[in-house]
């Protein structure tokens, strides 16, 4: 009875995927991230290097010190915002996600990658500035807010907004599925126990874990990720380099088939199981977008809990997550895979992609043994044993993330019962994401990934009809800011809401004082 539902779950969501990642999507996805690179006339590239300045300078100078004093004990720090929002994006999308495209799409998947974080840049900045400008305070001095607040009131589709949320909501138990399915899958890989009981036990592990952090909320969601996050990103780019390192003979052939690939009807090397040239672009944009968030409206949530009231220095951190999602970590993954396989003389052979059966016929490499491998490989055991640090701690952070973007979904849902009144369906959640955890480890990985790239897909669809509605005031609210900057007099756009644009002022002013 299991199988026959499962099989009837993957044909439903073939069908489903098969519509939500069509071309449709990847023109809307494209189109949105050019039409707000025109409207803020370039500003991934213009103000690229004022978003370093005004994020990772700030981030390092704030680590050495305590908790601001004027800070509200219910707020959160711009770094603890970033880091919460990072660690939902970087996940087992950024290592076992790129080596899936990979192993799917060919190498030139890569190259659409980048191309969708480089108007994803933009589009997550913008994201980023309405989910501030339109958030709502708390009675507690928190805030919320998320793609489903600028959805309701900025084009004034409540609707529309609620079924954002709920999308929302199937995204955040997908998400968390496939974390924690793929934290399974590398023990699995290393012990070769694929019993039942051996992946109840991980799952298990990982949701007692994830229930500490997540019960706090989004202060100590923040707190552990703004921990977590440098250290295992470090722990990565440091294996990553020494992995490509050993491996740089490779670089020059990998990079060249990135961009030779990128636009050919074979993709696979030996023309083994090609694919056609669609396929090479949905593999790159969706496995980018699952990778770097830029179009759900998910990490918005996040950022929107920070004390800044300032839209556009948040919004600034958008384009750093982008940058540092896909191209550092996803590149050096794709990198590592690549020169390691080239370099072994398994990707000309045609192994790196599958073998064939007894009855001959063409089997698929599995995605978490294909990265395990360029670990273990190049650096022994000491490599099996960093994979089994940086993989489950990726797979941990993103799953904290994505419990809070699914408690604010469930609380916007609710918004109509009182602040008091909204805490149990929220509480009700975050323990049926919990027990949801332990469970997922024993569901298969392709269906999977397959299910949460349908969910995210659905979530991205009415966030960026609300972003091309609004892209003209997130232009506004940009030309605001830097006006301001430059010492013109004009009234700060802080918040859609007149009397929280008062206060916002207010604080401003007495924090320059």
């Amino acid at each position: 009875m299991w199988d026959a539902f499962i099989e009837a779950v993957t044909k439903v969501n073939d069908f489903v995927n098969g519509i939500v990642w069509g071309w449709p999507m990847i023109i809307m996805i494209l189109g949105t991230g050019i039409l707000l690179t025109v409207r803020t006339r370039l500003l991934q590239v213009r103000k690229f290097r004022e978003s370093m300045s005004t994020t990772i300078v700030p981030a390092v100078k704030e680590m050495g010190k305590g908790k601001d004093k004027k800070r509200g004990k219910n707020s959160v720090s711009q770094f603890e915002a970033f880091s919460a929002a990072i660690s939902g994006t970087v996940g087992t999308g950024n290592i076992i996600g790129v080596t899936s495209a990979i192993l799917t799409g060919g190498p030139g998947a890569v190259l659409w990658m980048w191309i969708s974080a480089f108007f994803g840049m933009v589009t997550n900045y913008s994201e980023n500035v309405l989910g501030l400008y339109y958030r709502r305070r708390e009675k507690d001095g928190s805030f919320s807010g998320g793609a489903f607040y600028y959805i309701a009131y900025g084009i004034k589709q409540k609707w529309l907004g609620v079924l954002a949320a709920v999308f929302c909501l199937l995204a955040a138990v997908g998400m968390s599925g496939v974390q924690c399915n793929k934290i399974t899958g590398s023990f699995v890989s290393v012990t070769g126990d694929d019993s039942v009981w051996f992946k109840i036990m991980i799952g298990a592990v990982v949701a007692l874990l994830a229930a500490v952090v997540i019960i706090g909320g989004i202060k100590r969601i923040g707190r552990i990720a703004s921990m977590l996050v440098p250290f295992m990103s470090i722990l990565f780019i440091a294996m990553a380099l020494v992995i490509i390192g050993i491996n740089y003979a490779a670089i020059p052939e990998t990079f060249r088939l990135i961009f030779s690939s990128a636009f050919s009807s074979k993709a696979v090397a030996g023309g083994v199981g090609g694919f056609v040239f669609s396929q090479i672009i949905k593999k790159g944009l969706a496995r980018g977008v699952f990778s770097n968030e830029a179009g759900l409206g998910s990490s918005v949530i996040a950022h929107s809990a920070s004390e800044t009231r300032e839209p556009v220095k948040q919004g600034l951190w958008g384009i750093f997550e982008v940058f540092f999602d896909t191209f550092v970590i996803c590149t050096l993954t794709a990198l590592v895979v690549l020169t390691s396989n080239i370099g072994s003389g398994a990707y000309d052979s045609g192994a790196f992609f599958g073998s064939t059966d007894a009855a001959g016929n063409f089997v698929g490499a599995s995605d978490t043994a294909t990265s395990l491998g360029a670990f273990s490989d190049n650096l022994g055991m000491f490599g099996t044993v960093a994979f089994l640090i940086i993989l489950p701690l990726f797979a941990f952070t993103t799953i904290l993330a994505w419990s809070y973007y699914g408690e604010k979904a469930v609380d916007f849902c609710f918004r109509g019962l009182k602040e008091e009144k909204r805490k149990i369906p929220t509480m009700i959640f975050k323990i049926i994401y919990i027990l949801l955890i332990a469970t997922s480890s024993l569901i298969g990985s392709d269906l999977v990934w397959a299910l949460d790239d349908t969910f995210n897909g659905l979530m991205a669809l009415p966030n960026l009809i609300a972003l091309v509605f609004l892209s003209g005031q997130v232009a506004g609210i940009t030309k605001n800011y830097f006006d301001r900057k430059k010492g013109a007099d004009v009234e700060p756009m802080l918040s859609a809401y007149p009397e929280q644009n008062a206060e916002f002022k207010e604080y401003i002013e007495n924090r320059q004082a």
